[in-house]
């Protein structure tokens, strides 16, 4: 796709068998193109062949042919779409200019029955439709994917400093086991010099001093492995506790969680069906109709000019002037039933369908309006069931563990009992050994290893304490990268959080700076001010927001009052759709992708004013193409180009 600053050679047009054309040829330079002729001069049926190359399908065939084309040459660039009869459809092939081409549709080709513009003179709710290209429900799910991550982080950075706070404390026990480990191993060599002393008073071949050495070292090993037992044992219980409070705050938030029923899931997901399928049926007799309306208008405005055609030809023998009532009787020949009947006839019953789209556009906006309520209904009984499965499942994890950890503290309090039978057999076996002559160096080795597993435990004690320590500050050299990590997410989150806002606060902006610009420029007498105050509704958990149409007239005295749209001229309602399809155009960057902007229909508009409207318009466009009577387009600017024959 070409790009803005790249825009400045004419684009060449190529259409056949479009609306009311047989085969031409136009080309458009930069800037304004006006389009000017009588009804029936294929004007609107160029409008949407333009709106073809883009990439739209809001273009007819031509009634009497099966297949269509449409060329866009653009720089370097062509694009060719093809349009092909298809029951009672149209096929569409080939490439057009934008991928996606529904928000031009909506505030870029701006003909009759653009949504934008019907919607500001019919004054439906304007939030709707400047939003309606914005995927609401993937920025949602975007920030609840956000939050979510963000928790996590919070989570661990509050873990984090619950650890850090613990530091100095375990930074003091390691200091104090280190000293009382050095304590004992001062006194252990000074007992161990005591029983060096000792011995060599004794024999030392005796066979029970060997033996006694070997119960005493088997004595201080079994011991030191009953206090490793206990430890094990008091850190799983300990654990046990833990895990019992956290099961109980999970029974508390599943208590506070409501169960709902299978049913009402059923019955919630069955009226979300039928509303998105009225939405669908709305859809189609909307697309249905808007299609009716236009091929009517364009087979009108062909049938008339083929009737013109006729006549001039046949003036000299008056065989067509028969048929011709007058300018205000006008009749055309009939292109469903074959009858000749009136033309004020044929436009009475497109005003008729005209009001029906509206009534069926009207009741498709409740039918969005109930189906985003029922599913926002359904995201929040979907995410409350979510949490109650996921704690349940979380219960039934803890409750697992639980079960594992009280299996290995019965295993633990096994192994105690028989290392506690152990040391005892072992004690009693020492006792047997001990004799008058060997009192002081037993009680010399009894104390030594005791000592001994004093120590033993102190290291572990302290191997513990130093692992927990290096373990939190690991996790506080960690945290800088998470609040880091935390800092983005916070960015991405105020980035979708305030993505709608902007959309919503830019437009109301847009649209207020520009009507009031557009109010000074046209002049409509007792007309003070015209826009758009972005109100918000509910709470914080659904909160809402809506975009209500002020107008504000004065009297001759010159005091204010507020007035509705319904009051206003037609050429005041059309002015007022148009400025709003504007902002819709600048707010969606339109003039960034898309080059051609389109008027069409502007005749409830008086001439001068239709001047300066397309004056404004010019500066946000590339390429500005608009449709005008004669009498119209003399107002304007003779250095616009000017298209005359389709």
């Amino acid at each position: 796709m070409a790009t803005s600053e790249q825009l400045t050679d004419s684009a060449h047009f190529s259409v056949r068998n479009v609306g009311g054309i047989d085969e031409t040829e136009v080309d458009i330079p930069p800037g304004v193109t006006v389009l000017t002729g009588k009804n029936a001069t294929n004007r609107t049926s160029f409008l949407r062949s333009i709106m073809c190359a883009m990439g739209s399908n809001r273009v007819a065939l031509k009634g009497d042919a099966e297949t269509g084309r449409v060329e866009l040459t653009l720089g370097d660039k062509t694009y060719e779409r093809t349009l092909r009869r298809v029951g009672d459809g149209i096929q569409f092939e080939g490439e057009a200019y934008l991928d996606d081409p529904e928000v031009a549709d909506l505030f870029a080709f701006l003909l009759e029955t653009n949504d934008a513009r019907q919607a500001a003179a019919r004054d439906d709710q304007l939030r709707d439709v400047i939003m309606r290209p914005v995927d609401v429900e993937a920025i949602r799910s975007e920030i609840r994917r956000l939050e979510e991550e963000k928790g996590d982080i919070n989570d661990q950075l509050a873990r984090i400093e619950s650890e850090k706070r613990e530091l100095p404390d375990l930074e003091r026990r390691r200091n104090t086991l280190r000293e009382k480990i050095e304590d004992k191993r001062e006194e252990l060599a000074d007992l161990e010099a005591d029983i060096d002393d000792s011995s060599r008073d004794v024999e030392q071949g005796r066979k029970e001093q060997a033996e006694l050495e070997e119960k005493l070292q088997d004595l201080r090993g079994t011991r030191s492995e009953l206090e490793s037992i206990r430890r094990k044992i008091e850190r799983q219980e300990e654990s046990i506790s833990s895990l019992k409070r956290e099961r109980s705050e999970l029974e508390g938030d599943l208590d506070d969680l409501p169960e709902t029923p299978m049913g009402d899931h059923r019955d919630l997901e069955a009226e979300i069906d039928r509303l998105r399928s009225k939405r669908q049926d709305l859809n189609t007799e909307i697309n249905e109709l808007r299609s009716l309306i236009q091929y009517n208008e364009e087979r009108l405005e062909a049938e008339d000019y083929e009737l013109l055609q006729d006549g001039g030809a046949a003036a000299e023998d008056g065989s067509v002037t028969d048929q011709l009532v007058g300018e205000d009787g006008e009749t055309v020949v009939c292109w469903t039933c074959g009858s000749s009947v009136e033309r004020g006839q044929i436009e009475s019953t497109i005003e008729r369908l005209k009001d029906l789209r509206s009534e069926k556009v009207e009741r498709l906006n409740e039918v969005k309006s109930d189906l985003e309520t029922r599913k926002e209904e359904q995201r929040e009984a979907n995410q409350k069931q979510r949490r109650r499965t996921e704690i349940e499942r979380k219960i039934d994890d803890v409750e697992d563990e639980l079960d594992r950890r009280s299996e290995q503290v019965d295993a633990l309090k096994e192994q105690r009992d028989a290392l506690t039978d152990e040391v005892e057999a072992l004690e009693s076996e020492v006792e047997n050994l001990e004799s008058a002559d060997f009192d002081e160096i037993l009680s010399l080795h009894k104390e030594a290893n005791q000592l001994e597993f004093e120590i033993d435990s102190l290291e572990s004690e302290l191997d513990e304490v130093t692992d927990e320590i290096e373990s939190i500050e690991a996790d506080v050299e960690r945290a800088d990268e998470l609040r880091e990590e935390r800092s983005e997410l916070v960015d991405q989150l105020t980035d979708q959080r305030t993505k709608i806002d902007q959309i919503e606060a830019e437009a109301v902006e847009s649209f207020n700076e520009h009507m009031e610009s557009i109010l000074d420029l046209l002049g409509y007498e007792n007309i003070e001010r015209i826009w758009i105050e972005r109100i918000e509704e509910g709470d914080a958990s659904g909160a809402q927001t809506r975009f209500e149409l002020h107008i504000v007239r004065t009297t001759d005295n010159g005091a204010a009052y507020e007035d509705t749209i319904d009051h206003l001229s037609e050429s005041e309602r059309e002015v007022t759709g148009l400025i709003f399809a504007l902002a819709g155009y600048l707010v969606h960057d339109l003039h960034e992708t898309v080059p051609f902007m389109l008027l069409d229909s502007l005749e409830a508009i008086d001439s001068d004013r239709i001047a300066a409207l397309v004056e404004y318009f010019a500066d946000y466009a590339d390429f500005l193409v608009v449709a005008l009577l004669p009498e119209d387009a003399q107002a304007l600017d003779d250095d616009f180009t000017r298209v005359t024959s389709i």
